[in-house]
């Protein structure tokens, strides 16, 4: 599956830094708001060491890693929604996300300005976050004016629909998130037809610059940590600055450099397995002579629908499913031994597969 992520916050908080670290692109940071002028899309390679370990056993020809698609926009500011700024013109662009990442600005610097004159975490994500929904609000007003005019025919689903875009208009002039809302599966799919930003899960990122333990920082952290808290979200803090120049190093250099800061990994490792957690997601493993490759399923997918993620002619034909889970491979060697010692399993349709599971498809079409 494809999985894409937004980044979104206001100038000069560090969101094109952040894009820089995770895609190596060199896109433009500059010290002045809207740097970003055209949307920026990078893939960015999921990082998981059971996938080398993997591929260290099978000598494969190629190593693929699953991927996350990132689509860095330029800074909004308040009136975006309204066409103040460059942001309005490009929410468009992450409509199609699977989430958003939120990038909150917890240093000072005298030398990058805030376009508020001050460090205010909770007063940037409220900008933020009001420009989301205004622009939501125009896009439900509108969906419900066509459900309205098609209910009075007396089409019994327009009416439906028009309740439910009412419900949701509501939720949204009440200044909440419509993932908030309880709806029905019949109804989330409906209103995720929309395309609505406050309907997606939000990750929110402290940019925290280089020193994370001064009392200032700790203090906005331990705001932020109360506020996504009660948002039922997740919260990350790095430095982008610190993980732009660790990303331009060589691997070696990079360890180095962890160990001297006092990390045991990239501060993107944190943030990308957050995303994974955040969105209920898994990664699966095929390993073979030609690939060791990494997949991304949702958490709960069975195992034909798992094989659909591979080739749509896997789901269709699918007949069963070789197991073995990542550690009883690393430890049997390879999937022979694996299947001469009983840890290789033959699965039907209804097995659900999990993380780290091996997994070769048996289908007929």
């Amino acid at each position: 599956m494809s999985l894409r992520a937004g980044i979104v916050g206001l100038p000069n908080v560090g969101k094109s830094t952040l894009y820089n670290a995770l895609t190596h692109a060199g896109v433009a940071a500059a010290n002045y708001p809207f740097c970003t002028i055209d949307p920026n899309i990078g893939i960015i390679p999921v990082p998981d060491p059971r996938l080398d370990a993997l591929a260290a056993l099978v000598h494969p020809e190629r190593i693929i890693p699953a991927t996350v698609e990132c689509v860095d926009i330029a800074g909004l500011v308040a009136g975006a929604s309204r066409g103040e700024g460059l942001g309005n013109q490009f929410l468009a662009h992450i409509r199609e996300t699977d989430a958003i990442i939120e990038v909150i600005r917890c240093f000072e610097s005298e030398t990058v300005i805030h376009v508020a004159g001050k460090v205010d975490p909770l007063s940037d994500i409220a900008v933020i976050e009001t420009e989301l929904a205004l622009a939501d609000l125009a896009t439900i007003e509108r969906a419900l004016a066509r459900a309205q005019s098609q209910a009075k025919s007396g089409n019994r689903e327009a009416q439906e629909r028009a309740a439910l875009f009412e419900r949701v208009r509501k939720r949204l002039d009440e200044g909440d998130w419509v993932r908030t809302l309880d709806l029905s599966e019949v109804e989330q799919r409906e209103v995720r037809s929309l395309q609505l930003l406050t309907h997606k899960p939000v990750l929110y990122l402290a940019n925290v610059g280089d020193d994370r333990t001064r009392p200032q920082v700790r203090t906005w952290m331990e705001i932020l940590e109360n506020y996504t808290r009660t948002q039922g979200s997740r919260l990350v803090a790095i430095s982008t600055q610190i993980e732009n120049e660790l990303a331009e190093l060589a691997p070696d250099e990079q360890q180095t450099f962890l160990a001297e800061l006092g990390y045991d990994e990239p501060g993107l490792n944190r943030l990308i397995r957050a995303i994974y957690e955040l969105l209920g997601l898994e990664t699966i493993f095929t390993a073979g002579p030609k690939e060791v490759r990494a997949w991304t399923v949702p958490r709960g997918t069975p195992a034909p629908q798992a094989a659909g993620v591979i080739h749509s002619d896997f789901e269709r034909g699918f007949i069963s499913a070789e197991v073995v889970a990542y550690e009883d491979f690393l430890s049997s060697g390879s999937e022979s031994a694996a299947r001469a010692v009983g840890k290789l399993r033959l699965e039907g349709r209804d097995y659900i597969v999990r993380d780290g599971d091996v997994v070769h498809f048996r289908f007929n079409v």
